[in-house]
């Protein structure tokens, strides 16, 4: 049904019932204040005919008859026991097959009150007419009651209704006239502005409506307000998701993104070349793409909601490094990066390392062995012998230098792989130390280790490496009266050691870059120490090589904590 009918039915329907109630309020009511006005009127004529009746009872009838007569009402006389001793419409032989009207209500009312009424149909003239009885008369007479007919009444407050309901339905059919042209005035701006939001919905150029009715024309200002508004966001979100595309095409790392079924969304131009599917080639679902386990794996992670680590898988003779997110939406994004030139460049360095450490270890012996004779063989104070010694410190902190770079270069290639075993990592460090006991002795630096476990998963060697590598470290840093502590603690999944110094501390900004390969935070004095730089880089390969991590906290004036995580089990675990 339309808007324009609804509101003329609804306004008619308002003004029927509206009609209604005033033509039976006109029934009730006028019925009611002209029948009260009757029988007050019916009231005093039967007050005053009680006062004019004779005592003698044989005028009794005729008298009725006489009066009633003159005020033109019915008069019925009715003594003590109820029998009618006078009635106007009756004769003196008839008054004997009268009812008695002891019973009746307006004849029990009045000998209880002194007033009775009613208003029924009369059994004799099966009319509806209204009594009024008052106690009163001569003797014999206990009730003098008058009455008349209400067809008077009837006519009157049948005239006022049909009046009422003439008038009211002028008033409907005027209402009516009146609602249908505001609704025809409200409803069609409105139908119209419907069909402009649809339009709206479904991308189509809006109409909008014309309105005189101040409040459907605000609303059609809202909706063209909105509008604009949207076209607005709406060419701003176009112009980001080109900008967004371009930039993701044009990405050399390859993107992937999927919803929350699987089924591929996004895929870039880079991540196609990198994952083999031309152009124009149909895609798997996201669960189907990938045929390695640990590429599967991530997948399923990512999900199941899941941020996902970097793995790395080999492809068509590619490396390449997968990481990925869950999305709010259920769905996933995947990140490929191609590192195979990096893996490359990488190998040859470390190979280039290694070979040039190789070659240089063998001239280096030569010279240390030489510079040594020269300086045994010398005579103590000549500007000779001072010449073969720095030759000699310089040769073996080359040959140190050279030793790291070829220990730096077997761990990252793969060539050595830890043996875990089961260590007393307190007792590996007492035998680390015992290397550095004079150097420590003379700078007054002492050991301690904290009271708990010991038991550690680790390869024996490169655990001894480690410490090795951090005391010599620590000692660097640590001023004359302080203190290196080493802790051995149980932790979720395997042992933490910590070896602690109060040392001169790192800087925050330099933190992050500690166990950097030649990365020095006080170079001119690490040089003087004689650090190569590569002491924490191995020990953070070492650890990693484990399988475990490592971290450090240093506060500046009050030391450095190098924290390293070894997990639980025996078995070796590749090397990065």
């Amino acid at each position: 049904m339309k808007l324009a009918t609804r509101l003329f039915l609804t306004t008619s329907l308002l003004v029927a019932v509206a009609v209604v109630g005033l033509v039976v309020a006109a029934d009730r009511l006028l019925r009611r204040n002209l029948e009260d006005e009757v029988a007050r009127e019916l009231e005093r004529e039967a007050r005053l005919l009680a006062t004019l009746l004779p005592g003698d009872s044989l005028g009794w009838p005729d008298v009725a008859r006489e009066l009633g007569s003159r005020v033109g009402q019915r008069v019925t006389l009715i003594d003590p026991t109820g029998v009618v001793r006078g009635d106007t419409e009756f004769d003196r032989g008839a008054l004997a097959r009268l009812e008695n009207h002891l019973a009746r209500p307006e004849v029990q009312q009045a000998l209880s009150t002194g007033v009775g009424r009613a208003a029924r149909l009369s059994a004799s003239t099966n009319e509806r007419r209204m009594y009024v009885a008052v106690r009163g008369g001569p003797p014999g007479i206990a009730v003098v009651r008058v009455s008349t007919t209400l067809a008077a009444i009837d006519a009157r407050v049948s005239t006022v209704q049909r009046a009422v309901a003439l008038s009211g339905l002028a008033a409907l059919l005027g209402a009516g006239a009146l609602a249908w042209l505001f609704a025809r005035q409200v409803a069609r701006p409105l139908v119209q502005l419907g069909g402009a939001a649809q339009a709206i919905a479904d991308g189509r150029p809006p109409a909008f409506p014309d309105a005189s009715v101040p409040e459907v024309a605000q609303h059609i200002l809202s909706l063209r307000a909105m509008h604009e508004q949207l076209e607005q966001r709406f060419t701003d979100l176009v112009r980001e998701r080109e900008e967004t595309t371009t930039l993701i095409e044009t990405m050399a790392d390859g993107v992937l993104a999927a919803d929350a079924r699987g089924t591929i969304v996004t895929l870039n131009r880079a991540a196609r070349r990198l994952l083999g599917y031309g152009h124009a080639d149909p895609l798997p679902a996201l669960d189907g793409l990938f045929h390695e386990k640990v590429a599967r794996d991530l997948v399923d992670a990512v999900l199941a909601g899941h941020n996902a680590e970097v793995q790395e898988l080999e492809r068509a003779g590619r490396t390449l490094l997968v990481t990925g997110r869950g999305l709010p939406n259920g769905g996933a994004l995947l990140v490929i990066r191609d590192v195979t030139e990096l893996r490359r460049i990488d190998a040859v360095r470390r190979d280039f390392v290694a070979n040039v450490s190789h070659e240089l270890k063998t001239p280096l012996t030569s010279i240390a062995g030489y510079a040594e004779t020269l300086a045994t063989e010398g005579s103590p104070g000549t500007q000779a012998d001072g010449f073969a010694r720095t030759i000699l410190s310089n040769a073996r902190r080359m040959q140190r230098l050279v030793d790291d770079l070829l220990d730096l270069a077997r761990i990252e290639s793969g060539r050595w792989q830890p043996m875990p075993v089961r260590v007393d990592a307190k007792l590996v460090a007492a035998d680390a130390w015992a290397a550095f006991a004079d150097r420590a002795r003379e700078r007054r630096v002492e050991l301690a280790t904290t009271a708990g476990g010991s038991g550690v998963t680790a390869d024996a060697d490169a655990l001894r490496a480690i410490f090795t590598n951090l005391f010599d470290n620590a000692l660097r840093y640590t001023p004359s009266g302080g203190r290196i502590t080493v802790a051995v603690e149980k932790a979720p999944g395997g042992m933490t050691v910590s070896v602690a110094d109060t040392g001169s501390g790192v800087a925050a900004e330099h933190l992050s870059r500690i166990f950097e390969r030649f990365y020095r935070v006080d170079p001119g004095r690490s040089r003087d120490e004689g650090g190569t730089g590569l002491g924490l880089a191995i020990v953070k390969h070492l650890v990693e090589a484990h399988g475990g991590r490592v971290e450090a906290r240093s506060t500046l004036g009050k030391g450095t904590t190098i924290r390293l995580f070894f997990p639980d089990g025996e078995s070796p675990v590749p090397s990065p």
